[in-house]
Order: structure tokens, then sequence, then C-alpha cells
């Protein structure tokens, strides 16, 4: 597990690849006076392989100096998902990580600043899509790989989610848990239409076929949306590994309980998956809504060297397009059965 938050340790990606080590990056001076949330978040991420898989196909990463947040769940199995959620989350980070930096110089106001994080958010999803559609034509093992991803970019008040697939985002607000996110799947569909009853959604024979996600079609969009944020908040970033396991209810009533120690709630989330089975990787992004100006920030978190592809050697810029930089593969390890 790894926490980002007011003494920002760095941010991170939480894959099966493991640790490596960080260098260098960018000092606190680097970034003085650009951050201007009038909110403080503390953020923890935690990423398991389950009881059942034998490997990681999940991607998360957080960054509380840029109030960024992201899962990514891989699809294709044997197809190399976990190459495609990587890819993806390496790209939305490096990509809105440069645009959450010029929207802190450039400031507009409210409507203006939101318009730009929504329309960034749709562009970096677009050249992450690109970068895995080209990646599998390039390489026949990654053929028909894709991924989740559910994406979060807190701003002043304001938080903006995008997301394709069955990876979701929560709200708990005063004791009540909301979903910001409507999965993109067949058995959300067969809700709906009254084909299905709620109640039943988990021993639905389709409940695993999704209808959008990155890598699979050139054309697929996002589902982008902004909502209000307050002091207080607990936001849940998580894969289908968490919600195929737990009822909201559970949810809900783990992030009552530990609403003021988000480390505490992610361990307990992830133990509880388990606990219920853990068919399948889990991994979640906690978020927590301080209160304004509740503590200085100091500046913008390392850069982390991105690991080799498996001889491919590919970093970031190549992947997402000459605009996006070197931000590569991070670090953090993912927490795994056996960790200490």
């Amino acid at each position: 597990m790894r926490a980002t938050g007011f003494a920002i340790e760095g941010a991170s990606i939480a894959s099966q690849h493991g640790s490596v080590a960080a260098v260098p990056g960018l000092g606190s001076a680097d970034a003085a006076g650009l951050c201007t949330l009038s909110v403080s978040l503390e953020m923890v991420e935690c990423s398991d392989t389950g009881l059942r898989r034998d490997h990681n196909e999940d991607a998360v990463f957080s960054d509380a100096a840029q109030g960024l947040a992201l899962v990514a769940d891989g699809i294709g199995g044997r197809s190399a998902g976990e190459i495609a959620s990587a890819m993806a989350v390496t790209c939305l980070s490096a990509g809105l990580r440069e645009d959450v930096a010029r929207l802190r110089v450039r400031r507009q106001g409210p409507e203006s600043d939101e318009r730009f994080l929504r329309n960034r958010m749709a562009q970096r999803i677009h050249e992450a899509n690109e970068a895995i559609l080209a990646a599998a034509q390039r390489t026949p093992q990654y053929a028909g790989m894709g991924t989740t991803l559910v994406a979060a970019v807190f701003h002043d008040d304001r938080v903006i989610v995008a997301h394709l697939g069955d990876s979701r985002l929560y709200r708990l607000r005063e004791g009540a848990l909301s979903s910001l996110t409507r999965d993109h799947s067949l058995r959300q569909e067969q809700i709906d239409q009254g084909l299905l009853m709620p109640h039943m959604a988990r021993q639905a024979r389709h409940r695993h076929v999704i209808t959008r996600a990155l890598g699979v079609d050139s054309g697929v969009q996002a589902e982008i949306a902004a909502h209000g944020v307050v002091s207080g908040d607990v936001y849940l970033l998580c894969s289908d590994g968490l919600t195929d396991m737990l009822e909201d209810v559970e949810i809900e009533a783990t992030l009552i309980r530990w609403a003021n120690d988000v480390e505490a709630a992610a361990t307990e989330l992830v133990r509880l998956a388990n606990a219920h089975g853990g068919h399948d990787n889990v991994s979640v992004v906690l978020v927590r809504v301080a209160g304004e100006n509740a503590v200085a920030r100091r500046g913008w978190a390392s850069f982390f060297r991105h690991l080799g592809w498996g001889g491919g050697g590919n970093d970031s810029r190549e992947w997402c397009g000459g605009g996006v930089g070197s931000v590569a593969q991070a670090s953090a390890r993912s927490v795994r059965r056996g960790d200490a």
C-alpha cells in the first residue's frame, strides 16, 4: 500500500510488476505557488492479486498534490490485460499531470476550468486508447488486450470523473454511499431494461461482459461528469474485484467506520474482498477531502522510471505521443498475499 497526502512521498502506479527504485524528480520549489486547490486531499491506494489469480492485471495511480486518482482493470487474460491497464494508467497520469499544471497557471474561472479538464481528459483517454490499439497491432501476444478505467481529477471544489467499463467511483458523504459512475456492462443494460433484478446481478451469467473498454475500439468514448466536492467527503475508486465480492452496504459500513483513516479503510476493504472469496484482483484508491487549506502541500511528486515491457522498452513518450513527456511506469508495490 502507498499513501499520498499532505507530505507527498510520490505518485505511484501499483501493478503486478512490483517495485522499482525512484529517480530524482521535481522538488517542492518547482511547484511553488501552483497549487491552488481550496480543499486538501489525502490519498491511499491498495492493489491485491486476490486468492484465485496468479498475477495482477489491475493498475492504480494516485497523486494528491495534483489531485489525480486512477484505477484500471486489464481484460484479455492471456492477451496481456496487465499491459493494457498499465499503459492506460501511465499515459493518463503523465498527460493529466501536464494538463493540471497548465491549468493552475492559466486559471480562467470555474466554468472554463471545468470545461478545460473535461476536454483534456477526453483527449488523454483517446491517446491512451490509440496507444493500446497500436501496441496490440505491433505485438501479436498483445492482440485482444484492453482495460477498464475510472479516473478522477480534483480541482478546487469539483471532481471530474471519467470511466469506461465496470470499474467504479463511489462517494461517501454524511454517512451515505452513492455511486458516481454507472457500469458499462451487459449486466447493467439488462438491469436498466428490466430483464434482470438488481439482487440477482451477482449470479448473472454474463456479469463480466463489459460494453466499453480502452484498447478495443478506436471510436470508444469515456463517460465524463463533474460533481461538487465538500469537506469530509471520501471517494473510492475500485475495480470489480471489490464490488463483485462486497455489497454496497458492506462498502458503506467500512468507509463509515474508517472515515478518518483511509489507509485502514483500504486495507479492510481488500481484506473483506478476500474473505468473501477473493475471486479476482482487487484494487482501491481512497481519497479523503480535508478542510479548506488544512495543510500546505509540498509540490510535485517525484517522477519514476518505467519498467521494460517484455523487451519492447517503450516509454510513455512512444506510447502516448510526443506531447506527454517522459513520465513512465511508477513504483509503489502492489499489496499481495504474503506481503509483510
